[in-house]
């Protein structure tokens, strides 16, 4: 038989014992009670899994959530350059480009919007009046997303980066 490469998932009644200070096991709402997920996946490359999760480090997971911090910036009421920063990160990521959409608040100039991504998406909301911007980027598949942080810095011109990295959806 060929090796696929999908993921087997099992769902089976969850073996934990209840958490302290609980009396008897957790219950949903229909009275029924929770259940364990067992995962197993075929070593594969992210790029050759249907489902664009990645493995590395022998870890299994569904992307990379970056959060990340620019004080002391500059240019973060200027929508044009807001836009074309965004485009540059998605590329620079390798990433595909869905659709951007920004807002611009008056009167203080921020901008919030959100460049949605084939591999998920990167977020920006600027504070211009503070000198601050929270950036979110999380991908998925291939897209490598720690690249669209230099991008950031040649636009935005931070004195000081703050950069947290989740895995989201980890499996193995």
């Amino acid at each position: 038989m060929a090796e696929t490469n999908r993921l087997n998932v099992v769902a089976i009644p969850d073996p934990r014992p209840p958490a302290h200070g609980f009396e008897g096991r957790s219950r949903h709402a229909d009275g029924t009670a929770p259940l364990a997920i067992v995962a197993s996946a075929p070593a594969v490359a992210s790029d050759a899994r249907p489902d664009h999760f990645i493995q590395r480090d022998g870890m299994l997971f569904a992307g990379t959530h970056l959060i990340v911090d620019l004080w002391h910036a500059s240019n973060l009421d200027d929508l044009p350059l807001v836009e074309q920063t965004l485009r540059d990160a998605v590329d620079r990521s390798g990433a595909t480009l869905l659709n951007i959409d920004l807002h611009h608040f008056t009167p203080n100039g921020g901008i919030s919007g959100v460049a949605v991504l084939a591999e998920s998406h990167i977020s920006i909301h600027t504070w211009p009046e503070i000198s601050y911007a929270a950036v979110d980027i999380f991908m998925c598949g291939a897209a490598q997303p720690h690249k669209a942080i230099d991008v950031l810095k040649g636009a935005f011109l931070p004195g000081h980066v703050t950069l947290a990295e989740h895995k989201r959806g980890v499996i193995l």
